[in-house]
């Protein structure tokens, strides 16, 4: 399974039909093999509005993704979710969103090294210390010519304390702020999907380390009674 993100529209591709009906904003299709096709599909999808969710299929799935990567120039990506010793998290405001920093791998550089360069540049961070790898997204966009790509970008957890930040102006990054996810959960707020899934693999993962945590703490209480 392959998904990627279209501006708010998530793309999804299988080997087999879902056994279970559309989803409210769900678009399900068979792909026919003509690459044209598909085309099609993510102009629906960069226009947006009528669905949510496109998932198509099809019984030779790697001719599927083939196929539909084969639309886009596939661009590799670093990101970084930082946090402080207060539980706040370093957003960016770019380009109308709110959003996560991140950029393409220069030549020759690792995830993690691009990672943590992007969010020094983007933010003026310093004294970052690299976490465990949250997830790996997907999503397309057009450059200045309008040719669409794939921005395959790596997100990692990282730490530092709380200091003041510089955004890159030059890259178009208006503000650069603190904000607990209370906070930042706290007014409605232009983000894009793919920023939202990592923010919530994130959470996800807080919370299951904490459940963990807890029950471990309960069995040493019990055990020391």
């Amino acid at each position: 399974m392959y998904k990627i993100y279209i501006n708010k529209t998530l793309i999804t591709l299988k080997d087999a039909q879902p056994l279970r009906p559309p989803k409210t904003g769900e678009l399900i299709a068979r792909y026919a093999g003509k690459v044209k096709h598909l085309h099609n599909f993510v102009d629906l999808a960069e226009k947006g509005g009528k669905y949510t969710r496109i998932t198509l299929y099809h019984e030779d799935y790697e001719k599927l993704r083939k196929d539909f990567k084969g639309l886009f120039t596939i661009i590799e990506a670093g990101g970084g979710l930082v946090t402080n010793e207060f539980n706040e998290i370093l957003f960016i405001f770019r380009r109308g969103h709110w959003d996560l920093p991140k950029g393409k791998l220069e030549k020759y550089e690792t995830k993690k090294d691009a990672a943590l360069r992007e969010v020094e540049e983007e933010t003026g961070i310093r004294n970052l210390v690299l976490g465990k790898k949250i997830c790996i997204t997907n999503h397309v966009y057009k450059n200045k010519s309008g040719k669409r790509h794939i921005k395959k970008s790596y997100w990692y957890h990282m730490r530092a304390p709380k200091m003041g930040l510089i955004p890159q102006i030059e890259e178009d990054i208006t503000e650069a702020k603190w904000m607990t996810m209370e906070s930042f959960n706290s007014r409605e707020r232009v983000v894009y999907s793919s920023i939202t899934k990592v923010l919530d693999k994130y959470v996800r993962k807080v919370s299951k380390a904490a459940v963990k945590a807890k029950l471990v703490s309960e069995m040493m209480n019990k055990l020391g009674e």
